[in-house]
């Protein structure tokens, strides 16, 4: 029997979107500066925004255990749902959700930046120029939605977190991470996270998936 190696073991996308990302990723500790400035995502007001990093900013990131989480996630449930959904789908998939959680993301930033330039404070002056200089980046967003199409393929797997070690069927699983999200992003507590982002590769991914339900055209042909 041919024995193949890891990566070729692992479906083209899933495979070729975790080289990317680690290939970014030592680039970025290499020239952490130039790599954040140019690629990350950026407020679109902002001086360092670019238009290709709603598209760059979900292969960045920001440290070792982000890459990891995000990587080890993408490796157990994104070769699940590549080979359900196929290459052309789960590659569309992964794009649309990335690109719908920057979009999310974008839009209650949007909302932020129209209540600080109604106050007119100094406070919200500063808060405005903070936002500029803030940037957004890492695969999260697509992730979330790789984890909402394995809930909604198969709702009652079971999924075990690794931290803390709680295990139970997707479906729920997956409920309550919307549920900590919004309330987490509304209540604006763990600063530094996009929940938004979060959020919406979940809406996104949820969308996407009952779209192709519907027209029949989910399962892999």
């Amino acid at each position: 029997m041919n024995q193949r190696s890891f990566l070729q073991n692992i479906p083209p996308v899933t495979r070729n979107l975790l080289i990317v990302n680690v290939i970014m990723f030592i680039a970025t500790l290499v020239n952490e500066n130039f790599m954040v400035g140019t690629f990350a995502m950026f407020y679109p007001s902002s001086p360092f925004f670019r238009w290709w990093q709603p598209l760059t900013h979900m292969f960045m990131h920001g440290g070792f255990w982000h890459i990891f989480f995000n990587m080890y996630t993408l490796l157990m449930f994104g070769m699940v749902v590549e080979r359900a959904l196929g290459t052309k789908k789960f590659l569309i998939f992964y794009f649309v959700t990335g690109l719908g959680a920057v979009a999310l993301h974008t839009g209650v930033e949007w909302l932020e930046v129209k209540q600080m330039i109604a106050s007119g404070d100094p406070a919200s002056q500063i808060a405005y120029s903070n936002l500029l200089r803030t940037p957004m980046l890492g695969a999260s967003g697509a992730i979330y939605g790789v984890l909402m199409a394995f809930a909604m393929l198969y709702p009652e797997a079971r999924m075990t977190l690794l931290f803390p070690p709680v295990t139970m069927n997707a479906k729920w699983m997956v409920a309550i991470f919307v549920v900590l999200e919004l309330t987490t992003g509304i209540a604006g507590t763990r600063l530094g996270i996009a929940h938004f982002a979060h959020l919406g590769g979940m809406l996104f991914g949820f969308l996407l998936i009952l779209y192709w339900r519907k027209k029949g055209q989910l399962w892999r042909r």
